[in-house]
């Protein structure tokens, strides 16, 4: 996609002779034309379609692209003698082999940006994002790492949410050393983005399994236990069985969604199925945590726990429904920027999600509180015998 401005194709071509022989041009339509539109045009219409024509008659050639008032994908097409069924009998010859170096204009205008239009400012945003995750680790590492050794009654759900953090980190390097190396040569180390995928696909499912561990476990629990025991981690089987049914879904609809996606990127502007029935999971489990939360909220006397409850509510939401709302708000921009407003207002939203679980669960001002006005502590509870050491 092009944005607009003065692009620019280089052509590298290896077999001269043959290209000349066999009359080899490269097409380029906009998107906006109907040359796109194969079945209800002939062969030589489509061709005729074409705004740009590149002749292979040389080693290396460079065309310009025309100046537009707004960012338009191109389609190349190779063509030749033979195209469209003409020219006599294809003789037996080799495969003709080229290589399409497309440029956008940098910051200066020279058309030296191998990004394409829906492409651009993801460099930068992941250095940022890289630069933001050192300096929080660089704080907060001690005292989260001492919370842990400690134990207590979070320590569980502690371990799952920095797990979680640590691998959108590392998704978010990977991409980095991916782009980077794309702003380079245009290709990139397509194994770098296909790691940072797998761990945010990770991470995804390691936050759903916590929550629905969390929530779902009282559902299932809230006959059988006193009803001041909420958002206990239950480990009976009908529970681990609810968590993982939700996370081998969640995880096939990613595969899924990921098969079906050449492209790198964690998050799509969703125009395939798979992508439309994750954010129908989604939603579906922001309705099922609001369900279960609002029943407890409803049940509960004390101001402090409903406090924390709501804050907790709000870190779970955050989570589910940032996605499904920036993909249904992404429609009011232009298309070359609704990927981007997707992926980079997901990874944000998410990093406030999880802020807003860890303070509550590292909070001693707050959750130790809450856990203090109950004969049995909140969720992962300890024993009543081993409080007194923490």
């Amino acid at each position: 996609m092009y944005s607009g401005g003065s692009g620019l194709v280089v052509c590298r071509l290896e077999n001269v002779p043959l290209a000349t022989e066999k009359e080899s041009r490269l097409l380029f339509f906009p998107e906006m034309e109907d040359g796109f539109d194969i079945d209800n045009l002939s062969c030589h219409d489509r061709l005729s379609k074409a705004q740009l024509s590149i002749i292979l008659s040389e080693e290396e050639h460079n065309q310009s692209i025309p100046h537009l008032h707004s960012p338009t994908t191109w389609m190349a097409l190779y063509a030749d003698r033979y195209t469209c069924g003409e020219g006599g009998i294809i003789p037996a010859h080799g495969d003709l082999t080229f290589t399409i170096l497309l440029f956008n204009p940098d910051s200066a205008g020279n058309p030296l940006e191998h990004f394409s239009a829906e492409e651009a400012g993801l460099h930068s945003f992941y250095c940022l994002l890289i630069l933001a995750y050192f300096v929080a680790s660089c704080i907060y590492i001690q005292p989260l790492w001492m919370a842990l050794r400690k134990g207590g009654p979070m320590h569980t759900v502690l371990k799952v949410l920095s797990t979680a953090l640590a691998l959108q980190g590392i998704s978010a390097l990977f991409n980095y050393i991916h782009l980077a190396r794309y702003a380079r040569d245009g290709v990139g180390i397509p194994i770098m983005g296909s790691l940072a995928e797998f761990c945010d696909m990770v991470s995804q499912v390691s936050m759903l399994y916590m929550l629905l561990s969390l929530c779902v476990g009282w559902t299932l629990s809230k006959n059988r236990k006193p009803q001041s025991r909420p958002l206990q981690w239950d480990s009976s089987p009908a529970s681990k069985a609810l968590a993982m049914g939700g996370v081998a879904t969640q995880g096939a609809l990613l595969l899924w969604e990921q098969y079906e996606e050449t492209e790198h990127h964690s998050y799509h502007a969703q125009r395939s199925i798979a992508g439309l029935l994750l954010i129908a999971l989604r939603i579906i489990l922001a309705l099922l945590l609001a369900s279960v939360l609002y029943t407890i909220i409803s049940t509960e006397r004390s101001a402090l726990k409903r406090d924390f409850y709501l804050s907790f509510a709000k870190g779970c939401f955050i989570w589910f429904l940032c996605h499904p709302v920036l993909v249904l708000l992404s429609v009011v921009f232009n298309e070359h920027q609704r990927e981007k407003v997707v992926t980079i207002g997901v990874i944000l939203c998410q990093a406030i999600s999880v802020v807003i679980l860890y303070q509550l669960f590292l909070s001693r001002s707050l959750y130790w509180e809450v856990s203090s006005l109950s004969s049995v502590s909140l969720p992962l509870t300890m024993s009543r015998g081993g409080r007194g050491r923490y």
